[in-house]
């Protein structure tokens, strides 16, 4: 689906913002590693913000389609529907959301004759790129909308983002381009009880590494604190000394 100006940056996904330059060996080793990817809700709604905020003309043009204003995706931010959609992150240890995938359900066109569907959308900061990061969040996507009914994923995205689409077909989505944009479309088998085990688990592991994140933030903070004190005394105690 095409978002133009005027309208409301609403499930339109656009595929996303990858690095389709190929990764380094030392960033390929970590392709295979496990990547904590935490399901997101209202209270993260300032960090998704940042992280599309954050996102220079290009990416934003990628991510959905045109380059996307500062008051079009605060727009697009407040409107996710965390209730009916899904949005997916990946957090690095400062808790900076450095990848962000939103999965929305019902939304692509061809409901009737593909079953139930799901649209998917995904962006990565640059300095985060190279690592699979874009492919771990599709990974997550297609497991949760399996588990969800969800019979066929769809994603749309401009022709030039040939990360996204390589990404869609890796994963046997069949691509049909149209000139400027293109459609893949990935036929997804049934749920089964390993999938929603699958699915606990990553979860709560994800949940786990995100909370261990926190606590680390929040006593690093604690401990810049407590010698941003320390210095100010030593220096009160030495002008006094004077």
């Amino acid at each position: 689906m095409t978002l133009r100006d005027d309208q409301q940056p609403d499930a339109g996904l656009r595929g996303g913002s990858q690095d389709p330059r190929p990764a380094d060996p030392a960033k390929a080793a970590t392709r295979w590693a496990w990547v904590p990817t935490r399901s997101l809700g209202p209270r993260h709604r300032d960090r998704i913000a940042a992280h599309l905020l954050g996102l220079d003309e290009q990416d934003r043009y990628l991510r959905f389609g045109y380059a996307a204003t500062d008051a079009q995706i605060a727009k697009y931010v407040d409107l996710l529907d965390f209730d009916h959609d899904e949005v997916f992150g990946i957090f690095n240890r400062r808790l900076e959301l450095i990848a962000l995938a939103h999965l929305a359900f019902g939304s692509s066109p061809g409901e009737n004759a593909r079953g139930a569907m799901a649209e998917f959308g995904v962006s990565v900061v640059r300095k985060a790129r190279g690592r699979g990061f874009g492919a771990r969040l599709f990974e997550h996507a297609v497991l949760h909308a399996r588990n969800r009914g969800v019979q066929t994923l769809f994603i749309h995205a401009l022709s030039e983002n040939t990360a996204m689409l390589k990404i869609a077909r890796n994963a046997g989505a069949t691509v049909e381009r149209d000139g400027p944009e293109s459609e893949a479309w990935l036929r997804l088998p049934p749920d089964t009880f390993a999938s929603h085990m699958e699915q606990l688990m990553g979860d709560q592991a994800a949940e786990f590494d995100y909370q261990l994140k926190l606590h680390a933030s929040n006593m690093s903070r604690i401990l810049d604190t407590i010698s941003e004190v320390k210095a100010n005394l030593s220096k009160a105690s030495h002008i006094a000394g004077e």
